[in-house]
């Protein structure tokens, strides 16, 4: 059996509006410009034809991509699940470092969601392992290139 990769809703939505660009204006846009070059005679020499015919097969890559990253995720909406204060995926979690009392805020994700820039981490992160399961209140411990760091925990969100 396949395992199930968890993916948020808004996760899933973006790969299903990629997924609906791709076949319904990428697709058709890549097969007119092949036939397109086709007209123009010879295809050994047909750069044209041969640029879509590479973004063909990138698209149509991408496509099995989505549908494959789609058909084995596991949707969950975090706003549906009970906040028992317990670190899980989908959770937004507020940690402080210990030492140097900065505040952070990041939103447990799936792998293909991560961004750091818009505070969203792979629920497979060092960061993301040592708080999954964890409490309110609870210090965890994070082993990083300048050595092991203590954050606390002070806020979960379903959000």
């Amino acid at each position: 059996m396949m395992r199930k990769v968890p993916m948020t809703v808004n996760g899933a939505e973006k790969l299903r509006q990629e997924l609906q660009f791709l076949k319904t204006v990428e697709r058709p846009r890549i097969t007119n410009a092949i036939a397109e070059a086709r007209a123009h005679g010879d295809l050994k020499e047909n750069a044209e034809y041969h640029a879509a015919r590479e973004q063909q097969s990138f698209v149509e890559g991408r496509i099995l991509e989505i549908e494959s990253k789609l058909s084995s995720s596991q949707v969950i909406d975090i706003t549906q699940i009970e906040n028992t204060g317990k670190v899980i995926f989908g959770s937004t979690v507020s940690l402080i470092n210990v030492q140097s009392q900065e505040e952070m805020s990041y939103k447990l994700v799936g792998e293909d969601e991560a961004d750091v820039q818009a505070k969203m981490i792979s629920v497979t992160s060092p960061i993301a392992r040592a708080m999954v399961g964890k409490f309110i209140g609870d210090i965890i411990q994070v082993q990083t290139p300048e050595g092991v760091i203590e954050y606390e925990i002070v806020e979960v969100e379903h959000i």
